[in-house]
């Protein structure tokens, strides 16, 4: 009889102590603080929810209160999530904030852009959270741009699961599969009037080409990308901008999270994806950002022309490898890859390569980097076998290789596989402190059939790497390295080069500005 008394004694407390407060509070007379005059929930795609955002409400008076009524303006119709204190809801009462203490109010939005206007883009979505108190009422405003897209997925089936794509079978008999889709006639022109929202691999079917607008905007969501198959295409065709913030000329390829602290974030989605057979593929005034691998090259069409050709186009930020091509054929001109946890390229198991005038450089600075900025190699050895490949050509003319580690350029070659290379004109950071390459001579930078031209070590001047400014200053060491003959005639931002005395790497000194 004890044990059930204090029972009853305890819980009676707990219920007093719970309704106390309703008794021992104040109603606020509106004299209430806030963190922010108004939440700007960012811009977020159609039907598709924001991340949540905090306001904080403060008490700053000397007296227990309580808020009458807390409640968004346009009530249940409202687009906008409440969750006050631990309470989900769009309408509250009596919500107590202690003196001199504080409460969180935390918002977030799914709004659909067809709900209001059937024309526009973008709509600017608007409500106010109104605090109402005995004297005066107090709001914020909530402000969030919806923007139009087109959304491209993957189907899903009635038992559940979701549409695949087939990879073959792995050493063990299993089959391959990714979350991925073959896109139809009607979806292989992405056009520069509204953002493409890809979740999914979306492949390029057999015998189809893909091609990209100029100015066009493709969002991947995490694990995505696009797949160009066998005997597929892609032609991403951007045009120089005018505007190098705005960059309305160039294609963009980066996640779905448009928050401003997702903006340089490595690793939010997959790759550019090139499989084996894949032929004429071209990448012009690109940037491809935030990926695992920003693009991924596996084989080569068979013909004696490149399997992809890139120009004008810069990769970073990136989880992994920047560019990473398997007995590839690739061509580039004009290119600048940084920030990779791995690689910015990696020339793997073999192939044919013809590198000009690009910018090779990684600053990774988010963790331990093992790899070099610029790895070739004609081996590749998995668990289960050792794959040999010959190396053809990777030729490297007015480059630049640099970075923030001792040794930029490392070579793997078997000796039962061709290995050919040159590097010309080009600047190449390599300190070998420890000696551990003296006697190796793929590291002679001296011998003529292999370097020519080069200069090691030397200050690149770049403008900020830490934010991809890879532009080069007066100062530079790669000013006036470049060959005139083999030079490109204009820089990645359409500056004239130097006609005599052009720069290495893909920017001129010339187009270095504030």
């Amino acid at each position: 009889m004890k044990k059930v008394y204090g029972i009853l004694l305890f819980l009676s407390l707990i219920f007093w102590s719970s309704c106390r407060k309703d008794f021992d509070t104040l109603p606020s007379s509106g004299n209430l603080s806030f963190s922010k005059d108004t939440v700007y929930l960012d811009t977020v795609f159609t039907q598709t929810a924001s991340s949540t955002y905090r306001l904080t409400v403060y008490n700053r008076s000397k007296e227990d209160i309580h808020i009458p009524e807390i409640k968004l303006a346009q009530g249940e119709a409202s687009k906008y999530r409440l969750n006050v204190d631990g309470l989900p809801g769009k309408k509250f009462s009596n919500i107590p904030i202690y003196a001199k203490d504080s409460i969180f109010v935390f918002i977030e939005t799914t709004a659909a852009i067809k709900d209001f206007t059937n024309s526009a883009t973008q709509f600017l979505y608007t409500d106010e959270l109104i605090f109402s108190g005995t004297e005066k009422e107090q709001s914020v405003e909530l402000v969030t741009l919806i923007q139009d897209a087109h959304f491209l997925y993957p189907e899903k089936f009635a038992d559940g699961s979701t549409e695949t794509l087939s990879f073959g079978f792995d050493d063990e008999g299993n089959e391959i599969l990714i979350s991925g889709f073959l896109l139809d006639d009607t979806e292989l022109n992405f056009t520069n009037e509204k953002p493409y929202v890809i979740y999914g691999y979306a492949a390029v079917p057999p015998q189809k080409t893909l091609h990209i607008d100029a100015g066009a905007r493709l969002h991947f969501h995490q694990q995505s990308g696009i797949l160009v198959s066998n005997q597929a295409s892609l032609q991403a065709k951007g045009l120089l901008s005018t505007d190098l913030e705005k960059m309305e000329n160039e294609i963009i390829m980066e996640g779905n999270r448009l928050e401003p602290e997702f903006s340089e974030v490595p690793g939010q989605w997959g790759a550019l994806w090139f499989t084996q057979g894949s032929t004429n593929n071209l990448i012009e005034h690109t940037t491809i950002k935030n990926a695992s691998v920003g693009i991924r090259v596996d084989g080569n069409d068979g013909s004696n022309t490149p399997t992809l050709k890139v120009n004008n186009t810069q990769i970073y930020n990136v989880s992994n490898i920047g560019l990473l091509a398997r007995t590839g054929y690739v061509t580039a001109e004009n290119l600048v890859i940084n920030n990779c946890g791995q690689m910015a390229l990696n020339l793997s198991l073999g192939g044919n390569y013809q590198f000009n005038n690009c910018t090779f450089a990684n600053y990774w600075r988010q963790g331990f980097r093992q790899f070099p900025a610029v790895f070739i190699e004609n081996v590749l050895e998995t668990p289960n076998q050792l794959f040999l490949a010959p190396l053809e050509k990777a030729d490297f003319t007015n480059c630049i290789i640099y970075g923030n580690e001792s040794r930029e350029l490392l070579f793997n070659a078997h000796p039962d596989a061709d290995f050919n290379f040159k590097f010309e004109n080009t600047l190449i950071k390599f300190r070998d402190f420890q000696n551990k390459y003296t006697d190796d001579p793929m590291y002679n930078f001296t011998d003529s059939n292999l370097y020519t031209q080069i200069k090691l070590n030397e200050d690149p001047d770049f403008k900020d790497s830490t934010l991809n400014k890879l532009q080069i200053g007066e100062e530079s060491a790669a000013n006036g390295l470049a060959n005139p003959v083999t030079s490109s005639n204009i820089d990645i931002l359409g500056m004239q080069r130097d006609g005599n005395l052009p720069d290495s790497g893909a920017y001129e000194s010339s187009s270095f500005t504030d």
